[in-house]
């Protein structure tokens, strides 16, 4: 049986969806305020729990062979961290056969403004350290953060980016990003291995808008504020919540830096799990192109 986590997010619902599809036996790990009655409906078996709660973990991981980490949170202290390290301790506990855990990608790159990337790449260790057979996907943007943009863009004509629109990206496709996940428990070359996740194409930022621009058939106007701006209103905004301002560091480090994989890394995750990379005007033209 699966275990997966975040099951109610964008990733985990295609996760879940994906692992009914191929009837596996899937326990989802939901909160009571989430909407899980999808899951339910696909016939998941739900588990009602606080992450933040070891004995919630405990029981969830009772008689699970394979654990998919994909939630996250406001919390990194908790959720990203915590609740890792004891999901990670219940599956030494419970003789877990594979562990999949969803990163970022940049982790290992040490930035210290964002406390969710220190989160991860600290799981990451604790979990290579741990004995268990594991998988780490350190992906980049998702491809579904994009939809509501390109909504937007569809009925203005407006594209806002904030920061230099020169950085590189390459977003994954999150259905891709699914099947990865599922697949890195059963295929051998994936054990005790560490991806970068990505799609096809090195992109610009700029050239977002422009991918939005064929979709639609219609030129874009394009806002684009300094990142300074940004940095100011942060600061403004730590003067009133200090805690607040701190959560906004990851923010401030996505928008700040360029997250794509090479073409070395791409191929190396088509030819490890068998699969061709769906670039993001394929991924948002099935969903809301025209």
């Amino acid at each position: 049986m699966y275990l997966v986590t975040g099951a109610t997010g964008s990733l985990g619902r295609r996760i879940v969806r994906q692992l009914k599809e191929d009837d596996q036996a899937t326990r989802v790990f939901v909160r009571l305020s989430s909407h899980f009655s999808e899951l339910e409906d696909r016939g998941a078996e739900i588990f009602i729990g606080d992450l933040k709660l070891e004995r919630d973990i405990i029981k969830a991981c009772d008689g699970i062979q394979y654990i998919i980490s994909s939630h996250g949170g406001n919390d990194a202290q908790a959720l990203d961290y915590r609740a890792n390290i004891d999901l990670i301790d219940q599956a030494v506990a419970q003789n877990v056969k594979h562990f999949v855990f969803i990163s970022v990608l940049g982790a290992d790159r040490g930035y210290q403004d964002s406390t969710t990337f220190k989160a991860k790449r600290e799981v990451e260790k604790y979990l290579i350290d741990s004995g268990l057979n594991y998988t780490i996907l350190r992906p980049s943007g998702f491809a579904n953060n994009l939809i509501p943009l390109a909504e937007r863009f569809r009925d203005t004509g407006i594209y806002f980016s904030i920061g230099e629109q020169q950085n590189r990206t390459s977003i994954v496709s999150t259905d891709d990003l699914a099947k990865i996940a599922i697949a890195s428990t059963q295929i051998e070359a994936a054990k005790n291995q560490i991806f970068a996740v990505g799609g096809p194409d090195i992109l610009k930022r700029e050239d977002i808008s422009r991918i939005f621009a064929r979709l639609f058939n219609q030129e874009p106007l394009i806002i684009n504020p300094p990142l300074q701006l940004f940095d100011g209103l942060r600061m403004g905004i730590g003067l009133i919540n200090p805690q607040l301002n701190k959560s906004l560091g990851t923010l401030r480090t996505l928008l700040a830096h360029e997250f794509f994989c090479t073409t070395e890394e791409v191929s190396r995750l088509e030819s490890t799990f068998n699969l061709k990379m769906e670039s993001l005007e394929s991924f948002l033209r099935r969903y809301v192109g025209q």
